[in-house]
């Protein structure tokens, strides 16, 4: 928000400096973000008289002039080469030094042609002040030599501007700063008077509502007989001095009301308005040519003026076109209305509009001024424009917006910390507006000024699943109660000061701070880094997918699709990572680049909550090296993936048991589920299914694996110890079983695991085989078995002894039979 000094003080009686009314400003919450000297860069130029000038002798279009320069530079001598340029005249001279704005130049004494010349007459263009003329800028006759320019040309004001928060819609009006100022101390208010104009004719056209939840009350007038045209220079002035560009005349008053009282108005050119009646209604999918050239397209949800031909206006936002005021208008229509702050904004954001009008009026205007800004609009365009006003029309009733609130005295030091007598406290109140109605010893009730949107609105809670419609009753009475306080509060500390509340820091909760690295973030920064050793690129995607999407990975409940998506293909919320890691590497694969591993760390939804899931894909082939590689990925690389994340997680190998039942989305008989115990799912691995990779587009097996991180307890800390390694080199036998296709290769490994613990340190698959020369019905599986002596070196005997057991056992669990 913008205002000068000047304009400032046609509501506020003050001899106050700028610095003092900025300091205020700060003080009571209307926080200055830029000040700025109107007059600050024309202070070098200076009044001056041409006291000869004849032609250049080198030079047809140059004239020498003598320059009477005023007392402190006296005569000087300047070519000029203005048409204009003559004895006699008062000038705007600039001295050598001098920088010119409008030109970007610096004056320097020199000669031209030949001819001294020592300074600068200029136009008003060249001081950044007009637009292009033919010659120098001629002043009044009786201009004394010698005098400042930004002084006698009244330049020498202040520009300042404020930041306003969204509930300080009052503050958008110059006159609402001054009445604020005022309560802190700054000068006195004047008061606004508007002179009541009598029609003196029925207006011509009427108002109609038909969207009153956009817009309840509404009024006009038509101004008959005006002359259009440039504003005068005092009126062009104030606008320009706040960076708004001067149009003409009409246009010009209703943005001087927009900015001098927060008072959005809108002029039509009457005799362009079909029919007899303006009607405020929803929006028809009709495009509209508004005010800026551009069209746009209103819909059922946005507010319009609409006349017989069709919409003639974005409802407090911005005219249109076809109604727009010219240098030919006669007969005028000034509308003003209130509008719905949140339908402004819903309208302005849907169409991208913004405008000083949207502006105020989606942060609340006073609701009691209409009908005076429209008597006071009428009689400046009827000062500056002639002509003669209607009888004022409405429609709709101005809203019930009185309301009262209580302050209890003793709050202010418990709430505000700031000891404020009670008088005090309601003098403060009635600066601002809120009249005293009732008070006591103890507390003050007051009347909610019209202009103070933000304070002691009514509270209105949806119900929640948890509260009943009496407890939602008795909860919004409790709110309704200390919300007006709170804001009464907060008005008296800001007018008294901000600055003299004491601060006082909040406690510390210790003097030792707490751990950056959490359990559950370490746990996280381990996987990171096991994956990454592994090859693996971490990814992050949305949380919500399609829904298709969805479905194709688990279930895709209602209950978890979004009412509201950023997009028409993320209306789900996901119920694991691998479908964003499976459109990752497909986008990869298009671009060229088919081998590569994944994985990401994020929620997977479902009914019953969320998990955070480790997931992880790789696609393509093994990098290929001398000897060997290039071999497409199989679900065994899954599955090492995901024990190795388990594992350095403290899960023992030993501790884990594979089973087929991996979720629908994994390939049938390529894949397992690691479980810990009969029950505990940890990771589920395999390639994905054919179906769903024939859908998106692979042509090769894609592998997976999902690790559910919220299943695996914390290890025990437990004290560590020097590991014991035994000096003895380990023997190594290996055994390949025939048994039945369906058996488990879990099943043999963990029976060959259990047959001799005592020297049994690992076993391993090496080989599974399947083919014609084998029983039917059958397969081979291969293991490897490590036995590792801690004493003394094992005897062929011994060695001989353990495999019996290992054969043994395995033939016992599987009915497996040793291979021959």
């Amino acid at each position: 928000m913008k205002f000068t000094l000047s304009w400032l003080r046609d509501h506020l009686e003050t001899s106050a400096t700028a610095d003092e009314i900025c300091a205020t400003l700060n003080r009571i919450g209307l926080e200055v973000e830029h000040v700025e000297q109107l007059g600050a860069q024309l202070a070098p130029f200076r009044t001056a008289r041409i006291l000869e000038a004849i032609q250049h002798p080198n030079a047809d279009r140059l004239r020498v002039c003598k320059v009477d320069a005023g007392p402190d530079l006296g005569e000087v001598q300047v070519v000029c080469g203005a048409p204009n340029a003559r004895a006699g005249i008062a000038v705007i001279f600039a001295p050598p030094g001098t920088y010119v704005p409008g030109s970007d130049i610096t004056i320097k004494a020199g000669k031209i042609r030949g001819e001294a010349s020592g300074g600068m007459l200029c136009s008003l263009r060249e001081l950044g002040l007009g637009q292009e003329t033919d010659g120098i800028a001629e002043l009044p006759e009786d201009t004394l030599p010698g005098e400042s320019y930004a002084d006698f040309a009244g330049l020498d004001d202040t520009v300042i501007e404020i930041a306003v928060t969204p509930n300080r819609g009052d503050a958008l009006a110059i006159y609402g700063i001054a009445r604020d100022l005022a309560a802190a101390g700054i000068g006195e208010l004047k008061p606004f008077l508007a002179d009541t104009v009598e029609g003196t004719f029925e207006c011509p056209i009427s108002w109609s509502i038909s969207y009153p939840e956009a817009c309840p009350w509404v009024l006009g007038r038509t101004v008959r007989g005006v002359k259009n045209g440039p504003s005068p220079k005092w009126l062009r002035d104030k606008l320009e001095s706040v960076g708004l560009r001067s149009i003409s005349t009409l246009v010009d008053i209703t943005n001087l009301f927009t900015i001098d009282l927060g008072r959005p108005l809108h002029v039509f050119d009457a005799d362009r308005i079909k029919g007899n009646t303006l009607s405020l209604c929803r929006g028809g999918n009709e495009t509209v040519r508004a005010l800026d050239g551009k069209d746009y397209i209103v819909t059922a949800e946005d507010c319009v003026i609409a006349d017989g031909a069709g919409v003639q206006s974005i409802a407090g936002i911005m005219g249109g076109s076809d109604t727009e005021v010219t240098d030919r208008t006669t007969d005028v229509f000034v509308e003003c209305a209130l509008f719905d702050p949140v339908r402004i904004a819903l309208t302005g954001r849907r169409l991208g509009i913004s405008s000083d009008a949207r502006y105020r009026f989606e942060r609340g205007v006073d609701q009691a001024m209409p009908v005076a800004a429209l008597e006071a609009a009428t009689r400046l365009i009827m000062d500056l424009c002639g002509g003669e006003a209607s009888e004022v029309v409405s429609a709709g009733n101005q809203p019930h917006w009185q309301r009262d609130a209580r302050l209890r005295f003793e709050r202010i030091s418990a709430l505000g910390g700031l000891d404020i007598a009670p008088e005090e406290a309601v003098v403060i109140l009635g600066h601002l507006g809120f009249e005293t109605k009732l008070r006591d010893e103890h507390s003050v009730t007051v009347a909610v000024p019209s202009w103070r949107n933000d304070v002691a609105q009514p509270v209105v809670l949806d119900p929640a699943p948890t509260l009943s419609p009496e407890q939602c009753m008795v909860l919004e009475s409790a709110v309704a109660h200390i919300e007006p306080e709170c804001d009464l509060i907060e008005e008296i500390l800001r007018i008294k000061g901000l600055d003299q509340v004491a601060p006082i820091p909040l406690p510390p909760v210790s003097t030792v701070p707490g751990v950056s690295m959490t359990p559950a973030r370490t746990r996280v920064a381990r996987v990171r880094r096991v994956l990454a050793t592994r090859g693996l690129l971490e990814t992050i995607g949305f949380s919500f997918i399609a829904h298709e999407e969805a479905a194709k990975f688990g279930d895709a409940p209602e209950s978890l699709r979004l009412l509201n998506p950023i997009a028409a293909d993320l209306d789900q919320m996901r119920p694991t990572p691998l479908p964003g890691l499976l459109a990752a590497v497909r986008r990869n694969t298009a671009r060229g680049w088919p081998d590569l591993g994944l994985f990401e760390i994020g929620a997977g939804f479902a009914e019953d909550g969320q998990t955070t899931i480790v997931a992880g894909l790789r696609s393509g082939r093994t990098p290929r090296q001398p000897g060997g590689g290039g071999e497409v990925m199989t679900f065994m690389a899954a599955r090492a993936d995901a024990t190795d994340v388990l594992t350095s997680l403290g899960v023992s190998s030993d501790a884990l048991t594979i089973t087929a039942d991996a979720p629908k989305y994994y390939h049938p008989g390529r894949s397992g589920i690691l479980r810990l115990g009969p029950k505990t799912v940890l990771a589920a691995f395999g390639e994905l299914h054919p179906s769903l990779l024939q859908d998106a587009g692979f042509e090769v097996p894609v592998v997976a694996f999902e690790i559910f991180l919220d299943r695996i307890s914390d290890p025990k800390k437990r004290r560590r110890t020097a590991p014991d390694f035994s000096a003895l080199q380990p023997v190594r036998r290996d055994f390949a079983f025939l048994v039945r296709n369906d058996t488990p290769v879990d099943s043999v490994l963990r029976a060959a695991r259990g047959a001799e613990r005592a020297l049994i340190t690992g076993v391993s698959l090496f080989d599974i085989y399947e083919g014609s020369k084998l029983p039917d019905g059958q397969k081979s599986i291969g293991i490897e078995v490590t036995l590792q002596p801690e004493s003394v070196s094992l005897t062929d005997a011994e060695i001989e002894k353990v495999s019996e057991k290992v054969v043994a056992a395995v033939a016992k669990a599987t009915n497996a039979v040793l291979r021959s």
